[in-house]
């Protein structure tokens, strides 16, 4: 049940009318590896939720949004997604507020310099010149306060959401999801 309605939240929050960027996909990434018992999942939730937003987007905005995220890009974001996913494994079992936001910085820096880097590579707006790599950062920095905001605020919902639930249900204190 978890897992679905984590699915449908990141479906959901990026397809409702939301700053740019600010998406729980990536806190659901570092939530999953962190707590999913079953490792795979941990890796599946978000993408899936990731996937099902952009069909959905894809939907709504036809040919303007295909062409955005088609190619080698597309790949490379689901890729960081599935990277930050990884990035949880290594909370599992130490599990801590400074951890937590220590992570989810790295998670969203991590996705900001390789996602521009990816951006400045595949982009013809953008020469293959180191002022052609800093435009793409420059260019990237709006989308990443928003980015910074967004795994922050559901990083907090999600795990400090999870601890309390641990603190009210026994049955949770013992397992992962």
């Amino acid at each position: 049940m978890l897992l679905a309605a984590l699915i449908v939240l990141a479906a959901l929050t990026r397809v409702l009318p939301h700053p740019p960027n600010f998406s729980p996909v990536a806190a659901i990434a570092l939530f999953g590896g962190a707590y999913f018992a079953n490792r795979s999942w941990a890796l599946i939730v978000p993408l899936a939720g990731l996937f099902i937003s952009d069909l959905v987007l894809a939907s709504m905005h036809g040919g303007l949004y295909a062409t955005w995220f088609s190619g080698a890009h597309i790949w490379v974001v689901y890729g960081l997604i599935a990277l930050t996913t990884l990035m949880g494994f290594g909370l599992r079992g130490r599990v801590g507020g400074g951890r937590v936001l220590g992570y989810s910085l790295a998670g969203a820096v991590l996705f900001f310099v390789v996602s521009n880097f990816a951006a400045w590579l595949g982009n013809p707006m953008y020469p293959q010149t180191l002022a052609g790599l800093m435009a793409s950062y420059v260019a990237g920095i709006p989308f990443f306060q928003w980015s910074v905001a967004g795994t922050l605020f559901y990083s907090a919902i999600l795990f400090g959401g999870f601890s309390l639930l641990r603190a009210r249900l026994p049955a949770l204190r013992l397992q992962t999801v």
